[in-house]
């Protein structure tokens, strides 16, 4: 993956053209900052394509947008339906607290403006993502916590996301690597709570019953939902039976 530099600079068009146009066959992503519109994703998208026929690569490359600005915020529908390259749409808190003027002593961590505020501050900006990815197929990515020592606000970072319905986090260290992917990885109770579920949901079906149940609860399509994301998740991370998660 290559980040460029934003369409607010003069450099990321030259990043786009020297790297692809050199590397683009081993390139899969490339991750565009500070997304505002999708007149931003459309212009890499028509500029990879030109590289693409020019140095006859077959294989398109990938989009990944970063949310980090108000506009960004207020354009996500758009942003997310910009282009069939794009794979996924990254929050970045850094640049949208300083877009938003929201004060905030560091990228990502918690300070006294969050004790402050009766709730979760990026709540908002945060949902708004994981809904316009879902609605297109894409993956949410929560944005980087810079306190790599503070293991402890950076695994409760990754808490709140993955409640958020986030896919993961970005790492600015190697010792953030197992947190995250402890936290956002299925557990092996998560995993054999859902597989129950599908057996006691299959096991109703063939039967000819109307109603299913598991633990004296009602499983529902809702619960079967849930339950089938949780597997796919879990085939996601490579894992095969839940005991080897």
């Amino acid at each position: 993956m290559l980040r460029i530099n934003g369409l607010d600079t003069p450099f990321a068009y030259r990043d786009v053209i020297e790297v692809v146009e050199a590397a683009g066959d081993r390139v899969d992503l490339i991750m565009l900052p500070k997304a505002g519109s999708s007149e931003d994703v459309a212009f890499l998208d028509k500029l990879l394509t030109q590289i693409e026929m020019h140095r006859g690569f077959s294989r398109p490359i990938g989009i990944e947008a970063q949310i980090e600005t108000a506009a960004g915020f207020v354009w996500l529908r758009e942003i997310a339906r910009a282009s069939a390259r794009l794979k996924a749409l990254i929050f970045g808190p850094g640049d949208y607290s300083a877009s938003m003027h929201m004060p905030s002593s560091s990228i990502g961590e918690f300070d006294s403006h969050d004790e402050l505020y009766p709730g979760h501050r990026w709540h908002a900006v945060m949902h708004g993502i994981v809904a316009a990815a879902r609605a297109h197929g894409l993956r949410a990515m929560d944005g980087p916590y810079a306190g790599f020592k503070d293991a402890a606000g950076f695994e409760r970072s990754c808490r709140i996301a993955r409640a958020l319905g986030f896919d993961g986090k970005q790492c600015i260290h190697p010792s953030q690597l197992a947190a995250a992917n402890a936290v956002f990885g299925p557990s092996a109770e998560e995993v054999a709570q859902a597989e129950q579920v599908v057996r006691a949901y299959d096991q109703a079906v063939a039967e000819g019953r109307g109603a299913a149940t598991l633990n004296g609860k009602m499983i529902d399509a809702a619960n079967l939902r849930m339950a089938r994301v949780v597997l796919e998740h879990r085939r996601g991370a490579g894992c095969q039976p839940a005991a080897d998660c």
